[in-house]
């Protein structure tokens, strides 16, 4: 069967599948959710298992989606996450599909679980941590539980689900001071470092471009304490700009979403855990697949239904145009 991928008005082609699991959090992390939270979506209206999975399908089997990357709010507290897991191997092992499948999560629980993950399927994870330091991880989560997402990063890296990747975000007069201590601190255990610059999808809307440490910062904290050289170029459609610190082989990454924009090489369409498509992170309006789904759409009309989101996508996320207004949905209820 031929595939028709998910191709936007730019020719730009959607591999990469985002699959928000749920829009909950056990943490609070200050730049993404007030300290009380938010409130949680309905779980009539969250996309069952079944629901998942089969969406997966569809885009596995008949759009070219090449890459499942398991998302939140954390998607660790899913129950069915491992069930989940295992059916979309099973699926790509069915239709003779290699499937990269990964995980974005704050590693709570992850101790308990990267094992049975890995068995499931799971290829690999991104951890979300910003600081090494108990206190200002406190500061930062509304949560002394640093000893818990430590324990969660070993245990990806005994059950094998590497490159153990761990993602950081740096907020001025915060942790901004700690940038090369976290660089050494992921050096000496093998994960694979990327600072993210901060993006205005905080619930609070309280994201400013001024207070936002960039990625010229970042590189600039960074050579204080280590040689940083280009490590590939181009980049393609990998977010991240790599450099080789030190010479090398070890490197670390740096993904200026707001000033260095990566819009033109997307390769990344989203699902929601409700079953709406966002074409992009940035996107104000959203496609519903729930729907024509519980209504019984075919694979085949689901599919088409996809397509027809993905393909007016915008050229990019215009932060930077005056009319620019950020997502009513955060973060936490995107997906990552």
């Amino acid at each position: 069967m031929q595939v028709q991928g998910l191709v936007d008005r730019y020719d730009r082609v959607a591999t990469d599948l985002r699959v928000s699991l749920t829009d909950r959090c056990n943490l609070r992390c200050s730049y993404c959710m007030p300290a009380e939270g938010l409130d949680w979506m309905p779980t009539d209206d969250q996309l069952t298992d079944d629901e998942v999975v089969r969406l997966i399908g569809v885009a596995v089997g008949q759009l070219g989606v090449t890459e499942v990357r398991f998302t939140g709010g954390e998607p660790l507290v899913r129950r069915g996450l491992v069930d989940i897991v295992a059916r979309t191997r099973a699926l790509a092992d069915e239709l003779g599909l290699p499937v990269e499948q990964s995980l974005t999560t704050n590693a709570l629980g992850l101790a308990r679980t990267a094992g049975t993950l890995a068995a499931a399927g799971l290829d690999r994870v991104n951890v979300s941590l910003d600081t090494v330091r108990p206190e200002t991880f406190a500061t930062i989560t509304r949560r002394d539980r640093l000893t818990d997402v430590v324990a969660g990063l070993e245990a990806a890296a005994a059950a094998g689900l590497g490159p153990v990747k761990v993602n950081a975000v740096l907020l001025r007069g915060v942790n901004d001071d700690q940038a090369a201590e976290m660089l050494a601190w992921c050096l000496e255990r093998d994960y694979q470092l990327r600072f993210i610059e901060q993006m205005p999808l905080d619930a609070q809307h309280g994201w400013s471009r001024e207070q936002m440490i960039t990625a010229d910062e970042i590189i600039e904290r960074l050579e204080a304490r280590f040689t940083l050289t280009p490590a590939r170029e181009p980049r393609g459609s990998a977010p991240a700009e790599l450099f080789r610190v030190d010479g090398g082989p070890a490197t670390v990454g740096v993904i200026g979403s707001v000033t260095r924009p990566f819009c033109g090489d997307c390769d990344r369409v989203r699902l929601t855990a409700d079953g709406q498509v966002r074409n992009c992170l940035f996107a104000r309006t959203e496609s519903d697949l729930r729907g024509p789904l519980r209504a019984g759409a075919t694979d085949a009309e689901l599919a088409d239904r996809w397509r027809a989101a993905v393909r007016p996508k915008a050229a990019g996320h215009g932060i930077d145009d005056p009319t620019f207004l950020q997502p009513d949905r955060p973060m936490s209820a995107i997906g990552g």
